[in-house]
């Protein structure tokens, strides 16, 4: 194939990289230990910790891990937003030779009974905060060993106060009952007098299992090796060189990873590719809280800053922001949706950095495509496929449309996954015969190989990043006693980017829109949630009795 977009590269970005150098992210992981053992790794709420505290605390849990008897490839949850034992974790189950199941903190129980049963994890790290959640569906699994996390552990003398405040004061832990529960730091103080085995990792073991929503509505593991995320990883550095190389020079480097670690955008783009550069990532628990992150950014000089639209939005839009230093601030990634231009415009006046907009999924561990990292006009695209990346433009036949017209994105790399957990029906739904991934995007490239993304083919709603199929919504919905019928579409949300609308045909005539909303509140996550419901009559639908989703779309832009 010709990579003619190869032309359109900036100086000194390589065509292909080599992801064999690693074995495994393991040994990508220890070599970082050993080469970065005395910079910090992590910062979070004013405390720091060492590659060397790092390498030494996840290779405790590692061990402790492994005395619970678990095979080679065991899968195991990690349910936590950004705190201090996640990156712990996240090394620990690597190096005990198992899988990583990443989970939405915020999931229902429904959602997390569902991601725990698909995966078969046999144990999950919890923070405390959601462990009401497990309590409901437990049972329900095959997770036989907890380990129940609080927001202070790792924060020394301080983190006393820090779990009476989040307990006590604010209340955000609910009451449970794990009866075979271990505590974090009684689990890490056990595992002091353990010994952890080495495991052997290859390319082809796998390293997580990156659940994303599907067009059934069911959600699916996409399978990502060791391989796929080694790949992604040097992309992405071989991509970001051209912006770090210029003068001033800075390293260490300080990302701010307040995107969730439970993402896959933030996994390789702040945590891993943070471990292979030595630099230090600052997590943010909770960046909703915009003027907490402004006060927390105000503490350090950072130098890249990865996240989507929305919270580019919110910084930007408070007056203290405007305040920070950005002399040492290189990269803005922006991804997970689309980045406006008047957002860019209004970054690019207060910081003089450009959003560097890129694109990828779960299933590309997740890099495919970005703009030069060196540019400096916002360009509204997606950019160029990253190196060793094929892109291509198919029509509904799966074959490739001449440069300029529109067809869905297909993707084929080192980075992309094996297939979905279990799932060989959906895997081929999504993989060509020569190794394409289609993305279910509908995009057109251009003679440089820059690529726009047009529409979706898929009805996939995008909520501030995150992946909201409606046929998930609806199905649920569905099951309420009052719903005689429903559907959903994404509507245009100035902070979200879109909203979930629901239609709907009522059974009971007596059925209020805020029972229905109570009720979605029982049972999705935050950003799955509708926004807006309309009841209606009846639903526009075809001959065959299809629900047409796309008319209900086209009459919210008509209007």
């Amino acid at each position: 194939m010709d990579k003619f977009w190869l032309k359109s590269y900036p100086e000194g970005v390589p065509a292909e990289i080599d992801y064999t150098q690693y074995r495994s992210l393991v040994q990508l992981l220890e070599e970082s230990f050993r080469k970065y053992a005395d910079r910090n790794a992590y910062a979070c709420m004013g405390k720091t910790l060492t590659y060397r505290e790092l390498d030494q605390l996840s290779l405790q849990l590692a061990a402790w891990l492994q005395s619970r008897g678990l095979e080679k490839g065991a899968r195991v949850a990690l349910m936590m937003p950004n705190v201090l034992q996640y990156p712990v974790a996240l090394a620990a189950v690597l190096r005990a030779g198992y899988t990583v199941v990443n989970v939405n903190p915020l999931y229902t129980p429904r959602e997390l009974q569902h991601q725990l049963t698909d995966s078969g994890a046999q144990a999950i790290i919890i923070l405390e905060n959601f462990s009401h959640t497990l309590q409901q569906v437990i049972d329900a699994t095959k997770v036989r060993h907890v380990v129940v996390a609080s927001m202070g552990d790792m924060l020394g003398a301080k983190g006393l106060l820090v779990n009476f405040v989040v307990r006590h004061v604010k209340k955000l832990v609910p009451a449970y009952t794990l009866p075979h529960a271990i505590s974090f730091n009684k689990a890490m103080s056990e595992a002091s007098r353990m010994t952890h085995k080495p495991v052997e990792l290859g390319h082809d073991d796998i390293a997580f299992l990156q659940y994303t929503g599907g067009t059934t509505g069911v959600s699916k593991g996409a399978v990502l090796m060791h391989r796929n995320v080694i790949a992604n990883i040097l992309q992405n550095e071989a991509w970001a060189k051209p912006a770090l190389d210029r003068e001033p020079k800075v390293d260490p480097l300080t990302i701010v990873c307040a995107l969730p670690l439970y993402h896959i955008f933030a996994l390789t783009a702040c945590a891993l590719f943070g471990a292979k550069a030595g630099a230090m990532n600052l997590l943010i628990p909770n960046p909703r809280d915009i003027p907490g992150f402004i006060k927390e950014l105000a503490k350090y000089e950072f130098n890249m800053l990865p996240a989507v639209n929305t919270l580019y939005n919110g910084l930007v839009n408070n007056p203290d922001f405007a305040k920070l230093d950005f002399s040492h601030l290189k990269i803005c990634n922006g991804g997970g949706m689309a980045v406006q231009k008047a957002v860019n415009d209004k970054w690019f006046k207060v910081t003089g950095v450009s959003i560097i907009e890129g694109y990828g999924l779960s299933e590309t561990s997740p890099t495919a495509t970005c703009n030069p990292a060196d540019q400096l006009e916002f360009s509204g695209t997606i950019g160029l496929p990253v190196p060793s990346t094929d892109i291509v433009i198919l029509d509904d036949d799966s074959q490739p449309v001449p440069l300029g017209q529109p067809g869905e994105i297909a993707i084929r790399g080192p980075q992309v996954m094996a297939g979905y957990w279990n799932r060989p029906d959906e895997t081929a739904k999504v993989m060509t015969a020569d190794g394409y991934f289609k993305s279910g995007d509908i995009g057109v490239m251009d003679e440089r190989g820059f690529v726009r993304i047009v529409d979706r083919k898929k009805d996939m709603i995008l909520v501030s990043g995150f992946n909201v199929y409606p046929n998930e919504i609806e199905a649920v919905v569905a099951m309420h006693p009052g719903v005689l019928e429903c559907a959903c579409v994404g509507v245009p949300d100035e902070s979200a980017g879109e909203a979930v609308k629901l239609f709907v045909v009522r059974k009971d005539p007596a059925l209020t829109k805020e029972e229905l909303l109570a009720y979605c509140k029982e049972q999705f996550t935050g950003y799955k949630r509708p926004k807006y419901i309309e009841f209606r009559d009846e639903l526009p639908k075809t001959n065959v009795g299809k629900i047409l989703r796309r008319e209900l779309r086209d009459e919210k832009k008509a209007a």
